[in-house]
């Protein structure tokens, strides 16, 4: 897989929702790199809780929430986004442009998933000594 794939696939932020325990280290003191409204309605819907025992959920796409389309990559470029992952893809000149491609061309990012999700689909299941399966998915196994 190469760096368009991932931003590609990345494009699959624009339907489904997130835990606030997912993004909250991203809200101030620090919200440099998140929009400020977004922040601010951030704030409203997920307040800190010891040990997150109140972890709301919010849309990951604040444009079209329901519905598989290309706006993740308007939210990137007005830093409307909730992951520290995707804000990633803003700091190279040569991926900016990746988002912008993706953003800006209807019709050809759904081309471009379909066929990155095949080529994920075909990459060998690794096992034993080559990878693990993870308990919780943002921590290797102890």
């Amino acid at each position: 897989m190469n760096e368009d794939d991932l931003v590609v696939l990345s494009g699959a932020h624009t339907i489904g929702v997130s835990h606030s325990s997912s993004f909250t280290d991203r809200l101030p003191p620090n919200p440099s790199d998140m929009n400020p409204g977004l922040t601010r309605l951030l704030q409203s819907k997920c307040p800190v809780s010891p040990n997150f025992t109140n972890d709301p959920t919010v849309v990951q796409d604040i444009i079209t929430p329901n519905r598989m389309d290309n706006k993740y990559y308007t939210n990137l470029l007005k830093r409307n986004v909730l992951f520290t992952s995707d804000v990633a893809f803003l700091t190279s000149g040569k991926t900016v442009l990746k988002v912008m491609e993706n953003d800006f061309k209807p019709g050809s990012w759904e081309k471009k998933f379909a066929k990155a999700m095949v080529k994920m689909a075909a990459i060998k299941l690794k096992t034993a000594a080559n990878g693990e399966i993870r308990r919780n998915c943002r921590v290797v196994n102890k």
